[in-house]
């Protein structure tokens, strides 16, 4: 029910130098019932890795002692690694998220062995000295990561990563949004304006709308065209407007499979932001 039809943006040279502009804990607690190295049965189905977020829970070292320093706390939520396959002939790699910076690296997945390329990470500047100490422990350890294992602790998969120390990482799955939803999205890009405006939602009386345009590059990453503006009445999963606020996102456009009534048939979630800027 969005009055807003954004076009599949055909430019990936585009997309990848608009990716070159991105900058993704409160620790989890270790569960109870959480797989350990004896009881957690072998499993190298490489596509699961692809398939889940990893959201680290705990680590322990080649004793079985549990490592604190890897329990700082974060607004984000705790640290997660996800795993992209190549595409277009470039390799698979791994990413980081809810540290101080974004944080990714090439990884390769032979049987139960890993091998982890040194990481890249943003520069941005953090505050909190603990988060970003973490950040520091994290980027060191990443690259010496040797075996991984899979299992399943009731309905969610567990990933046990063994680094060349003997420390294990224990982390638990999370299914991305193209698990959720079901097959690769539409990547569009959207241009959204600094306030809201009023529109009429059959669902939410007095309902304040995103106010949207699509927009167009070219292969050379440059802007060709823009569409015109008009309320948007979906939501898009992950992004937080902030009134007074322009922003041009590159969003992820899935189409459900079963369409709720009175619902969208697609769900929005925020990729990347590629411009922002305080409107005057």
């Amino acid at each position: 029910m969005n009055t807003i039809a954004p076009r599949l943006v055909a430019c990936a040279a585009a997309a990848l130098m608009l990716a070159a502009c991105n900058s993704a804990p409160s620790s989890a607690p270790a569960s109870s019932n959480s797989p350990t190295a004896s009881t957690m049965p072998a499993n190298t189905s490489s596509s699961t890795l692809y398939a889940y977020h990893w959201d680290l829970e705990r680590v322990l070292d080649a004793k079985g002692a549990a490592l604190p320093q890897y329990a700082a706390a974060a607004a984000q939520g705790p640290v997660r690694l996800s795993f992209v396959a190549g595409e277009g002939g470039s390799g698979a790699r791994i990413g980081v998220a809810n540290l101080c910076n974004s944080m990714s690296a090439s990884v390769e997945v032979d049987g139960d062995r890993m091998r982890v390329g040194k990481p890249m990470s943003t520069m941005r500047a953090c505050a909190d000295r603990q988060l970003m100490a973490l950040e520091n422990l994290v980027g060191q350890q990443l690259g010496t990561i040797q075996q991984w294992k899979l299992g399943d602790a009731g309905s969610q998969p567990r990933l046990e990563l063994r680094l060349a120390d003997g420390s294990t990482w224990y982390l638990a799955g999370k299914p991305t949004d193209q698990t959720l939803y079901g097959g690769k999205p539409e990547r569009i890009f959207l241009e959204v304006a600094p306030q809201r405006v009023a529109c009429s939602h059959p669902l939410m009386p007095n309902h304040q709308c995103l106010q949207v345009r699509t927009v167009q590059y070219a292969d050379n990453g440059t802007k060709t065209s823009v569409g015109e503006w008009g309320p948007f009445y979906d939501e898009i999963k992950g992004y937080q407007h902030e009134a007074g606020v322009r922003n041009v996102l590159r969003v992820n456009r899935y189409e459900r499979k079963n369409v709720p009534a009175d619902a969208s048939r697609y769900v929005y979630v925020l990729d990347m932001k590629v411009e922002s800027e305080i409107a005057r």
